[in-house]
């Protein structure tokens, strides 16, 4: 039987507990690095432009494009990969509350 407690969560008979709001807030936290990722790579030309050339040496602003270059790639790996455990957490989550809401109902009809 599952039953929710004053946290959000719910609760199994046997002592289980399924932490949906903080599943919720992961998925929250997810979605924001996500975000982020997808805006960081908008930001290399305001980090070119403020490292500029000092004293007219062009190097430090030419390896941070370098970097920036390199770290897309990566960074879009990285952001496929949060994506899909995001939707697994996301799938979880909604698995827990729709067993919970039938549990609820089939409770609810044998009354």
């Amino acid at each position: 039987m599952l039953v929710h407690d004053d946290l959000g969560r719910i609760v199994m008979a046997d002592g289980v507990e399924i932490p949906l709001d903080s599943m919720q807030a992961l998925s929250d936290a997810l979605h924001e690095i996500m975000t982020e990722f997808d805006e960081a790579g908008s930001r290399t030309s305001d980090l070119v432009g403020a490292i500029g050339s000092p004293q007219g040496d062009s190097r430090l602003a030419r390896a941070a494009e370098d970097f920036e270059s390199e770290w897309d790639d990566k960074r879009e790996t990285q952001r496929r990969n949060l994506e899909e455990m995001k939707k697994r957490l996301d799938d979880a989550r909604e698995g827990w509350e729709q067993a919970d809401l039938e549990l609820a109902q089939s409770m609810e009809s044998a009354e």
